[in-house]
């Protein structure tokens, strides 16, 4: 568990600002100690080692995004990773929200693309936009449960996190009569998995669930299925190199999950630990199926809270909307080792109460979480890992696009 010390040592320390909302914190592994920071309405920074933001942006993508809201909005770039070799081969991997392709069709709202590009020969802090090479697209229903996470595995392989489509309770415009998250045709409501150094434009690893599914339509891509919108993906760099997804839920619970090979983690059938009805998603059946439609077990959440939008009074309930975070493997705070740390967006939709958690595995297994950081002042978008392990928490003032009130702060003692 963490202690009241631990919780009241913890604080955090502007870094940088001026965006409007920041999706994304990664180093640029170039030995330079830099850190790339991706705005969502589609500017990538550079954020020098000295604090300073450099006034010539990474990547430049405002041109190849759909027109987005100036309201609140869930598209725009919203994933960034760099090769496991970028120092040798210069590559990196941008998730983004483009207009609605051709092929798509026509009720549908976009198209997402999972796009390769590289740096320039002569510097690794300026991306070529011209060197785009398109791996796949995902059209899109609705405009929101992109997901969009973006994060290269121990195996070296390229894990991409893809929301349901949309709208609400997995129903409607281009979602399946089961559902899109347990239909495992499509990619929607899944994590995928992809070989970005073989095949043409990649390849499937061939441990990947539905690698060889035959003539059944399932998309060999899936890693893993049942979710919602996994805002938030992670491998733990120490330990046992265990995959965190959070997953935002409807209206009841927000969950965290460790992501294993070919899991069903349940949405629609269940939201969090409860039974699920999309004709009614405030009143959870008493019963519902334990299995996936492929007869193996659902697979649980290793923590969920309540939200308050079914919750209203409860003192229990802790926000509306799960930001997945990282396990905590830095030096600063020695106390904070080996746990997940992760936020919820905010505890009121219309004002910035953010809360950060810590969660804590006991000896028994089972997972309790504490609150880390309960005021921050602002919305929290995501998370940041750098080099050393230490975390960043990417944050906003305000629940739509208009103002520049994005700011990146460090978690520090």
């Amino acid at each position: 568990m963490l202690s009241c010390a631990v919780a009241q040592a913890v604080g955090l320390k502007s870094v940088a600002e001026g965006f409007t909302s920041p999706t994304v914190l990664v180093p640029l592994a170039d030995g330079s100690g830099r850190l790339l920071i991706a705005d969502q309405v589609g500017v990538i920074s550079v954020l020098n080692k000295d604090g300073s933001l450099s006034s010539q942006p990474f990547m430049d993508l405002r041109s190849k995004l759909t027109k987005l809201n100036d309201g609140f909005d869930e598209r725009g770039v919203l994933g960034v990773a760099l090769h496991p070799k970028f120092k040798e081969n210069r590559r990196f991997y941008v998730y983004y929200s483009a207009p609605r392709r051709q092929e798509a069709p026509a009720n549908f709202d976009h198209t997402s693309h999972i796009s390769e590009f590289k740096v320039r020969e002569n510097n690794f802090a300026q991306g070529d936009p011209a060197s785009e090479r398109l791996l796949l697209e995902i059209d899109k229903p609705q405009f929101n449960h992109n997901c969009g996470r973006l994060v290269f595995g121990p195996d070296g392989f390229l894990y991409i996190g893809v929301g349901d489509g949309g709208q609400g309770n997995d129903t409607g415009v281009g979602h399946s009569p089961q559902g899109n998250g347990q239909d495992v045709t499509k990619h929607l409501g899944k994590i995928l998995r992809i070989d970005i150094d073989k095949g043409e434009p990649y390849g499937i690893p061939t441990d990947n669930p539905f690698a060889s599914a035959g003539g059944g339509g399932a998309k060999p891509e899936i890693f893993a299925y049942g979710l919602r919108n996994p805002w938030g993906i992670s491998f733990d760099r120490g330990g046992s190199h265990e995959m965190f997804a959070s997953d935002v839920g409807q209206d009841s619970w927000e969950e965290v999950n460790i992501i294993t090979k070919g899991g069903n983690y349940g949405w629609r059938i269940r939201e969090g630990f409860d039974c699920f009805d999309p004709k009614s998603p405030l009143k959870p059946p008493p019963d519902c199926p334990k299995v996936g439609a492929d007869g193996k077990p659902l697979i649980d959440p290793i923590l969920v809270y309540k939200n308050f939008k079914r919750f209203n009074n409860d003192p229990e309930a802790k926000g509306i909307s799960v930001t997945g975070g990282y396990v905590y493997r830095g030096k600063a705070i020695p106390a904070l080792t080996g746990k997940y740390i992760f936020a919820d967006w905010s505890r009121a939709w219309v004002s910035a109460e953010g809360v950060l958690f810590a969660a804590t595995r006991g000896a028994d297994k089972k997972w309790a979480m504490d609150t880390l950081l309960g005021k921050v002042g602002a919305y929290v978008v995501a998370f940041g890992e750098d080099e050393d392990g230490e975390l960043y928490v990417l944050t906003t003032g305000n629940n739509n696009l208009r103002p520049k009130t994005g700011k990146v702060f460090k978690i520090v003692p």
